[in-house]
């Protein structure tokens, strides 16, 4: 076995130990015919069907059917393909695998990425019945995660349901794997590092106490994973491994802590308000790893014009805060002129609900950053990457590196700032300078 190969194996066994839900995960090389040995090992059930699309089924499906096929104690139903060349993890698909799945006691094994795997889980909870995911790009970190994204009534939300029993993936496939999604993937990962100064900030002030089990998972290797930016343009096997590594831990310490916490922050919510806003570039939708990239560059720009406040300009602010507390009316009209009176501003509207906390609080978060202001900066410094390296890093792997490049011009950006912040009710880099009374520090950070 390759080394890397085998240091992964280890590292993720390790972790397995600590899930509640995945069982095993089974990553090499021409792997695919594992498929039904570790099948009869996690499952009692003896019937299953494959779920895939058309590339995808291309890409591993058909191998892994035939394997399944070949075991005469397994019963395979007629795989369900999704013939459509483009299409989303929305409620009329979801019903369409539910529908498959009604039919029959057999457990799904999902065969693709992103997509396919969101509307396998869902539908498989829905069902009462666990699942297997054979990954075929390296491109989420949603393989292993607890919830599913399916766009309802026009907004994407993250709906519950469990994660994955078994997961394979095969090196070889993610080879073979359109480089997009790859890159995708290495942005979705890189944007654990911004993240993770956001998870900082919501602990200081206790919104969200960090769980360091699933903090040490996925921060303490993110460097490692992240180090071969030119190998993920090159599709190269031993940076693919890190790679779906670091996106498979991301997803079991969602697991473990119970949220997503551990794996977004504000870049993720420029990556939500554009799918609600059904964001189009030269007629495609950008995937979510592009969007989150962007909006990693995004905040960390943010973050470099906060760290760059002294103790002495920090303290001054505190005199302005109740002029630029926003009440509730306030935040009301916010949400309205910016998401219109339809189903997605009502949702925004819950979300700014949970959010929302009078001025006193404001006041004692404000001395909580006060009091701790230097340690504070020193600490998310030692977290972040200058926004340049980031940019430098997507770049390498042939990812998105400007907003433009994912149809995201100047002021389209800049207003996006404010429409991120409303959208999630979990605290960020967004709200800090919401509620410090530090907005104009945006408008400096994009000329």
């Amino acid at each position: 076995m390759n080394k890397i190969i085998e240091e992964t194996t280890k590292r993720l066994e390790q972790c397995l130990l600590l899930a509640d839900e995945t069982r095993l995960v089974s990553i090499g090389q021409n792997n695919l015919l594992q498929t039904s040995n570790l099948f009869q090992h996690c499952f009692d059930s003896k019937r299953v069907v494959v779920i895939a699309d058309r590339n995808t089924f291309e890409a591993a499906g058909r191998i892994v059917n035939t394997n399944l096929c070949s075991e005469n104690i397994l019963s395979v139903e007629e795989p369900f393909l999704f013939l459509e060349q483009e299409f989303h993890a929305d409620s009329k698909h979801l019903e369409a695998v539910r529908s498959c799945l009604a039919k029959t006691d057999a457990i799904p094994i999902a065969v693709g990425s992103g997509t396919i795997n969101d509307l396998v889980k869902r539908a498989a909870f829905e069902c009462q019945r666990p699942y297997m995911i054979i990954g075929t790009a390296a491109s989420v970190d949603g393989y292993t995660s607890f919830g599913a994204s399916i766009e309802v009534d026009g907004m994407k939300q993250t709906l519950t349901c469990s994660a994955p029993h078994i997961v394979l993936i095969d090196l070889k496939v993610l080879e073979r794997a359109p480089q997009e999604l790859n890159a995708a993937g290495y942005a979705d990962l890189l944007a654990k590092i911004p993240a993770g100064a956001d998870w900082i900030l919501a602990d200081k002030i206790g919104t969200e106490s960090i769980h360091r089990i699933a903090w040490d998972i996925v921060q303490k290797p993110l460097r490692q994973w992240l180090s071969q930016p030119e190998g993920i343009a090159r599709n190269d096997s031993d940076a693919l491994c890190l790679l779906i590594e670091g996106l498979i831990m991301s997803g079991l310490a969602m697991q473990i802590a119970k949220t997503s916490r551990t794996a977004s922050g504000a870049e993720h919510m420029f990556s939500h308000l554009w799918d609600n806003q059904h964001h189009t570039c030269q007629g495609k939708i950008p995937s979510h790893g592009f969007k989150v990239g962007i909006g990693s560059i995004a905040v960390s720009l943010l973050y470099e014009k906060v760290l760059a406040l002294t103790t002495e300009e920090f303290s001054k602010s505190k005199q302005n805060i109740a002029a630029t507390h926003r009440r509730w009316h306030e935040i009301e009209q916010a949400v309205h002129t910016n998401f219109g009176d339809g189903n997605l501003a009502e949702q925004v509207l819950e979300q700014s609900r949970q959010k929302y906390v009078d001025l006193p609080e404001i006041i004692r978060r404000f001395d909580v950053f006060l009091e701790h202001w230097d340690e504070l900066k020193e600490e998310l410094r030692y977290q972040l990457l200058p926004a340049a390296t980031i940019r430098e890093m997507l770049r390498k792997a042939n990812a998105p590196s400007s907003p433009e490049e994912i149809g995201i011009n100047h002021d389209r950006l800049l207003q996006s700032f404010g429409q991120a912040q409303l959208i999630r009710y979990r605290y960020n880099i967004l709200d800090f300078v919401m509620e410090t009374g530090h907005w104009e520090l945006i408008s400096s950070i994009i000329p």
